[in-house]
């Protein structure tokens, strides 16, 4: 069960592993792009490509067409990657090994829908992904193994594919000690668990009063969905790569100070922001080095 490309590596590398993978369960087709055309979910792109049967089901009850499917293969074990829906407990309960969630954190950190999002904007030095037992509370249940990876100066999307690629070697590393009943099942602590709701619009919105660290981290952690955005001119601008520069506290917040080949120059409400790639309404993402070339960003603009 997945959704997004996050979950594409865990059924390949099943399918390479020999596995038998009688259904593939993910969300129905949703509009996605400018464009807003209604495309197919990653998971159930490569699922047909495998031949391998997939159902979309809007919600799942213990009377769906999905549930009774489930019991007549009566599967041994139900593999979820960012399926982005909770599950029932007859589901979480047919399989004789269990559900098994491959969540992109280091649990009992970051539970819920955004971990990798949060992990960056809190300035975390490592994230990872927990393999786990399912139960019915947001990613609550036992862990079966860890493996972590350092952030450094990574964006969200570099970090969801290299979590994928961990979490799906993780788990057929892990696999055969489930079906044996020899691998480890290790409680959370709860009183350590943190959230990660979902990204809002408001969470992608810039504040130059924010310290430039800050708002390094928030471009990186929204790079490349949905896109950390600001206004210049009434305009909105989206920003997916900058650098923090040296402190300069005397500046209006958001004020552009520079414009070069290196980037925009921009006062924060701490240091300065060194913005290197962006994108107005309508066009492409472009480095700033290029977008100069055919258009004017007048120094002393305040972004906001």
């Amino acid at each position: 069960m997945g959704t997004s490309d996050f979950a594409v590596p865990a059924l390949k590398r099943m399918k390479e592993e020999g596995y038998e993978i009688p259904l593939v369960i993910t969300q129905p087709d949703r509009p996605k792009n400018r464009g807003m055309k209604v495309l197919p979910m990653p998971v159930k792109i490569q699922a047909e490509e495998y031949g391998i049967p997939v159902m979309q089901p809007e919600s799942i009850s213990d009377s769906s067409e999905v549930m009774r499917c489930l019991r007549e293969i009566n599967p041994d074990i139900i593999v979820v990657a960012s399926y982005g829906k909770l599950l029932p407990k007859s589901l979480l309960d047919l399989p004789r090994l269990g559900c098994i969630n491959i969540h992109a954190s280091l649990l009992p950190k970051y539970r819920g829908a955004a971990p990798i999002q949060h992990a960056i904007l809190s300035g975390d030095s490592e994230t990872g992904v927990t393999l786990m037992y399912m139960s019915e509370g947001l990613d609550e249940g036992d862990m079966i193994a860890k493996r972590a990876v350092p952030i450094g100066k990574k964006t969200v999307g570099q970090l969801e594919d290299e979590l994928a690629g961990l979490g799906a070697d993780l788990l057929v590393e892990i696999l055969p000690a489930i079906e044996s009943g020899t691998a480890e099942r290790i409680a959370q602590n709860h009183d350590l668990a943190t959230y990660a709701s979902k990204i809002t619009k408001q969470d992608s919105l810039v504040d130059f009063n924010q310290k430039a660290e800050r708002i390094e981290r928030q471009i990186r952690a929204m790079n490349p969905r949905p896109g950390a955005y600001t206004f210049i001119n009434g305009v909105q601008m989206k920003l997916f790569s900058a650098e923090v520069m040296g402190e300069d506290v005397n500046d209006t917040p958001g004020l552009i100070k520079d414009v070069s080949n290196r980037g925009i120059l921009v006062a924060a409400g701490e240091g300065n922001l060194l913005v290197t790639r962006i994108q107005l309404p309508g066009k492409k993402p472009v480095d700033v080095s290029e977008y100069i070339k055919g258009n004017k960003i007048e120094i002393g603009t305040v972004l906001g």
